[in-house]
């Protein structure tokens, strides 16, 4: 939108891409360096590998400065009410972006508010983690996140989930010393939604018995130092100083209940015309995976969301194109 000359206010209510903050060091992309570049700025890695969470970060930093991009940081933004053929847009401070909520008191008194002509809604789906709804799910040695691997050096773990994060997490909590076990719902992993070069490797550590596994079972409680589950008709305790519950993640869709914006199907999508990005609310935008709502299987990532913003700057300008992203196959990011 800036190249194409439009006058751009962008606000983000916590840190230049927070999501990843929540990322294990050293996580890398599924997805190649030039497929997660942005607006034509090269990204280039140490290694020529996979970026990692770290250089994604820092590619984030040098695209914001190369394109001298003003992004207002520590802004949330909680009504967007139609004001005139326009908007006005209000926000209060923040010390938090998605996935939790502000410290008590924070932010009153310091509000703004803005008038805008039309509104780009980028918000991510994973404001959220998926609870499981069992007793001990809140104890304080469970997360649904992998915090440094180095943590769980020494311990029991069990790693709950079947898809590409919690095989990852797997694997690389068994390389750093923990002994791991995987609880998945599912009778075997299935080849169409993990990464072909993470399959063969899980397969084989637990083949060697290196890593249990745990197939058809559901967690039914979890307390200190361990978790019960039922494995068909069977109860099973494993032993657990860690739970990791990989379980996936909503998205907070109360911005587009209070504009209006239409929602749809089981994983509550926003609507939109997907010639523009444009809601059945005009002037009011989605991009980026904010459009596939709560996902259950991540269809929409980072490399089939680069369209998005050229339908929405062609639809706001008339300029630009809308040509379509290439993808890698059908494998899913996550």
């Amino acid at each position: 939108l800036k190249g194409a000359g439009c006058a751009v206010r962008q606000v983000e209510a916590g840190t230049l891409g927070w999501t990843m903050g929540w990322w294990a060091p050293g996580t890398k992309y599924f997805s190649s360096p030039e497929r997660i570049e942005i607006a034509g700025v090269p990204l280039v890695t140490r290694d020529q590998e996979k970026a990692t969470r770290e250089e994604y970060q820092a590619y984030l930093r040098q695209v914001a400065g190369t394109l001298g991009l003003d992004v207002e940081l520590g802004w949330r933004v909680e009504e967007i009410e139609r004001a005139g053929e326009g908007f006005e847009v209000g926000m209060r401070r923040s010390v938090r972006g998605v996935g939790g909520a502000e410290p008590t008191g924070w932010g009153e008194g310091k509000t703004r508010r803005v008038r805008t002509d039309r509104v780009v809604l980028a918000i991510g789906n994973m404001h959220t983690a998926r609870l499981l709804g069992v007793p001990g799910e809140g104890l304080g040695h469970v997360s649904h996140y992998l915090s440094d691997p180095h943590e769980y050096y020494g311990r029991d773990v069990l790693v709950v989930g079947g898809k590409n994060s919690a095989v990852e997490a797997a694997i690389r909590l068994y390389r750093v010393g923990a002994r791991v076990t995987v609880s998945y719902r599912g009778e075997r992993f299935d080849p169409e939604r993990i990464k072909y070069w993470l399959l063969p490797e899980i397969e084989w550590l637990i083949r060697k018995g290196r890593i249990g596994f745990l197939p058809g079972s559901e967690v039914e409680s979890i307390g200190e130092g361990e978790v019960r589950l039922r494995q068909g008709g069977t109860r099973v305790v494993a032993p657990a100083d860690r739970v990791v519950l990989l379980t996936g993640y909503e998205q907070d869709a109360t911005l587009f209940e209070r504009c209006g914006v239409e929602l749809e199907g089981e994983e509550r999508r926003p609507v939109f015309d997907p010639r523009t990005m444009e809601t059945n609310i005009p002037g009011l935008y989605v991009a980026g995976t904010a459009t596939a709502g709560s996902q259950r299987r991540a269809r929409v990532f980072i490399e089939t969301s680069h369209v998005h913003a050229s339908r929405i700057a062609r639809a706001i300008t008339g300029r630009g194109s809308a040509g379509e992203a290439e993808v890698y196959g059908e494998l899913e990011e996550s």
